[in-house]
């Protein structure tokens, strides 16, 4: 029956592509085929959260400065130059490229100014954080724009800078009509988008839903035959579609068929052994800047001791993670900030059992339970060193330890996590400990952590962090423990505050450095959060259609790649 189902959905993949193709004859020897799981949401941007809106959407609109895919450094991209900052005025000056929109007319400061002041007028979720702090905007002319700040802000360049930037024109009259209404935050973001005008590589042809969309080679992009951070843009083929799968199954068969080039989703460990066999597909591996860990409630019994939470992190065997639940598609982590974000990861940092056997992660634990006060009806150590089953672990003082929950997202929605969550109750029993793991639909997941406060300790991930370490303050910062606040754990340290309180408006990078490198160590020291791994990207394309995918953090799925690639038999384009 499954086979009989991928038969079915591959049938139908071949008829739309068929009939795509015969509406658009001649396209498909120069356009870019990728297959999505999933198609966008919406096309306002605005209300864009999920990746494959983001996948499209970042094509269209622009921000100011995105990362350079080796450096990770900011590259002027709508600006011309770096930000001219006066400490004095506390003002950044940004010299804008001459652009246009993809309706032809000039792009300006003034669609710079208008983006800043529409996401603080409305107060638009996901990028209101970036903009508050922006006391006012000034535009002396229509290259140039000035940014003026109540106080200074660190995350100016990484965060307000990076915001996509929309059209005067177009935005107007649909703000000012949201305003009339009786929720314009709500008007706003859910307003039907049909035509998105931007500044970016492609434009919207057209969007056939729960088919295809079809993006065609913007003819003015600002950075076709520019050399951008030494980049030289395209793009060099006239048009990108996406198809709709539903499934990895059926994308993944229509990848070896030939019907796309791309598949622009995570490849799961259990297609590449497959994949790696054919000549004519070629995958690649990438880190993501991701973040998953194991979280503790630290407002209550028996998480708020730290020595508890220390013996826990010594029973976790991360080495058993990566490479028998990921496959070895992932990597250890030991600090809240992945290692490939080199200048703000600390990498001196305790690596609770790294590197232990079974039996020496056992005795450590062991010992630094004993040193706290707790004792067991029947140890995990013996009195002659030898390990054995414990029973019936007891709090300093003499009070049985409660059964206790780890929550985890189901199976279904990430069987890693899943499986962490099973392996660490087994750990953990081996302690005597009562450790129960409970699969939980991840929505509901949420309210009991984020919102009620009502858990013993949970496994969650961040899959994209932002490059700026700005979010560890957010995690963790005590002003954020409430409901639906970021810092789930319920962690308070005065010390951890100031240091996160200075990074945010310390200017000077490396100084900077020091204090969120500061940060991390009062993290690790500490345990709200054990971190745990990262999954690896792996992406798959085909060999004999295009070449010159750019690899970053992340992934190939990125706006360099889809500027740079190159037909393969076409090196001129």
């Amino acid at each position: 029956m499954i086979w009989e189902r991928r038969r079915r959905c591959l049938i139908l993949l071949f008829l739309l592509t068929t009939a795509f193709f015969a509406c658009h004859e001649g396209t498909r020897s120069n356009s870019l085929r990728i297959g999505l799981v999933e198609e966008p949401r919406t096309l306002n941007v605005w209300l864009a959260s999920d990746a494959n809106t983001r996948k499209v959407l970042s094509l269209i609109y622009q921000p100011l400065y995105v990362v350079d895919p080796e450096t990770l450094d900011l590259v002027p991209w709508l600006a011309e130059s770096m930000p001219m900052y006066d400490p004095d005025a506390r003002s950044y000056t940004i010299f804008l490229r001459s652009a246009r929109w993809s309706d032809g007319t000039p792009f300006t400061s003034r669609d710079v100014a208008f983006t800043g002041r529409l996401i603080k007028s409305f107060k638009v979720p996901r990028y209101a954080s970036k903009w508050r702090f922006i006391e006012r905007i000034e535009t002396p002319d229509a290259r140039t724009v000035t940014f003026y700040l109540k106080k200074p802000m660190a995350t100016f360049l990484s965060g307000t800078l990076a915001t996509p930037i929309v059209q005067a024109k177009e935005w107007s009259a649909i703000a000012e009509k949201a305003k009339t209404t009786e929720k314009p935050l709500a008007t706003l973001i859910n307003h039907r988008i049909h035509h998105p005008v931007g500044t970016g590589p492609f434009t919207l042809e057209q969007w056939c839903r729960g088919a295809f969309l079809h993006l065609k080679k913007n003819p003015l992009f600002f950075g076709t035959g520019q050399a951008i951070n030494g980049h030289t843009l395209g793009p060099f083929f006239d048009d990108l579609v996406y198809t709709v799968f539903g499934t990895s199954d059926v994308a993944i068969l229509a990848l070896k068929k030939g019907s796309i080039d791309m598949f622009w989703w995570p490849i799961q460990p259990g297609y590449m052994a497959d994949l790696n066999r054919r000549e004519d597909i070629r995958l690649f591996t990438n880190e993501k800047s991701a973040l998953y860990f194991m979280g503790f409630n630290l407002r209550r019994l028996p998480f708020n001791d730290v020595a508890l939470r220390r013996a826990v992190a010594y029973t976790i065997d991360k080495d058993f993670i990566v490479s028998r639940i990921l496959q070895g598609q992932g990597t250890k982590m030991f600090s809240v900030v992945p290692a490939e974000n080199r200048f703000w990861c600390c990498t001196d940092l305790p690596r609770y059992g790294d590197g232990l056997s079974r039996e020496r992660r056992i005795k450590t634990a062991f010992q630094l339970l004993s040193d706290a006060g707790y004792t067991w009806a029947v140890p995990p150590v013996d009195a002659a060193g030898n390990i054995q089953p414990a029973k019936a672990i007891r709090l300093p003082g003499g009070r049985p330890m409660g059964r206790f929950t780890i929550l985890t997202p189901p199976a279904d929605y990430d069987p890693h996590r899943a499986t962490s969550g099973l392996m660490i109750q087994e750990w953990l029993r081996k302690m005597g400990m009562p450790a129960y793991s409970r699969p939980m639909a991840f929505s509901s997941l949420l309210q009991q952590v984020k919102g009620k406060h009502d858990f013993d300790a949970f496994i969650l991930g961040y899959g994209r962090l932002r490059l700026d370490p700005d979010y560890v303050r957010n995690l963790f910062h005590s002003a954020n423990d409430k409901p639906r606040g970021w810092n789930m754990s319920g962690y308070h340290n005065s010390t951890f505050d100031g240091l996160a309180d200075r990074s945010t408006s310390e200017m000077d990078p490396i100084k900077r450095q020091v204090l969120v490198m500061d940060m991390q160590k009062l993290i690790a020291r500490d345990l709200p959060y054990f971190p745990l791994y990262k999954p690896s990207v792996v992406e798959a394309v085909r060999r004999d259609r295009f070449e010159g995918w750019v690899e970053m953090l992340e992934g190939i799925g990125n706006i360099w790649s889809l500027c740079m690639v190159k037909p393969v038999n076409n090196h001129g384009a």
